[in-house]
């Protein structure tokens, strides 16, 4: 028996990229999968196709976790389909770089309201049921940037410090429930997002991590299995970095 089999899980933004990664493993780990997307219809459907290849059950979900009328409304789509989800993985997110002096405030609201807002959003939804069955996951994909800051990005790490602040509380509410919560931040690793990233900035980044690196989102989505697994029962409230050394 794989150590996911006979368990559902909701991976927010899992259209490409990180998301992607981690959908896929888990539907590998055994899990039957709800597929979050915001707008790119056909790689969510790849996505979709490749899980359900793999002989797992596997369903879309457009919606902007942002908003929280489409959030109740997804949810509403979902248990039509799921009788429950056991595992949130919370991964959604964008960025709006700017320095902070420069950045206008509906930059630093669009950021908030993805990163922050929406899994408080999801968690606030699914939460409910996980404590009434006894048993579930809430794993929130941060950032080294929340744990050490960075240049141009005080919107995005203002918003996954308090994603980890809030998991940390939502660990100490739930922990005698059998609900588990705990965060992954990853370090700069190799996605879309970052392809179109300068190579001299690559280079850079490399050379400022110990590993000598980028990341694969396949190292992410691991740790996300693990967190996700029996094996993870008593582990709760932590934020586990994944940034080859970055930040320690």
């Amino acid at each position: 028996m794989l150590p996911l089999e006979g368990r559902v899980a909701l991976v927010t933004g899992a259209g490409r990229g990180i998301g992607r990664a981690i959908a896929l493993t888990l539907a590998r780990h055994g899990a039957d999968l709800a597929i979050n997307y915001a707008s790119n219809d056909k790689t969510a459907e790849e996505v979709r196709d490749e899980i359900r290849g793999l002989g797992r059950k596997a369903e879309l979900f457009k919606c902007n976790i942002s908003d929280d009328t489409a959030v109740h409304a997804m949810g509403d789509a979902i248990r039509k389909v799921f009788p429950r989800i056991d595992i949130l993985v919370n991964n959604a997110g964008i960025t709006r770089d700017k320095s902070f002096m420069k950045m206008t405030h509906t930059e630093w609201d669009e950021v908030l309201n993805v990163n922050l807002k929406g899994p408080v959003q999801m968690t606030h939804l699914l939460l409910p049921q996980m404590v009434e069955k006894g048993w579930g996951r809430v794993i929130n994909i941060t950032s080294v940037i929340g744990q050490m800051g960075n240049f141009g990005q005080a919107n995005y790490a203002a918003a996954k410090a308090g994603l980890d602040a809030f998991t940390k509380s939502v660990a100490r509410e739930v922990a005698r429930k059998g609900v588990t919560a705990n965060c992954v931040a990853p370090g700069f690793i190799r996605t879309d997002m970052t392809a179109g990233v300068p190579e001299k900035a690559l280079e850079n980044i490399k050379s400022i991590t110990p590993m000598g690196r980028m990341g694969e989102a396949e190292e992410i989505a691991e740790v996300v299995a693990f967190l996700a697994s029996p094996a993870a029962s008593f582990v709760t409230g932590q934020e586990i970095g994944v940034n080859g050394g970055l930040y320690m």
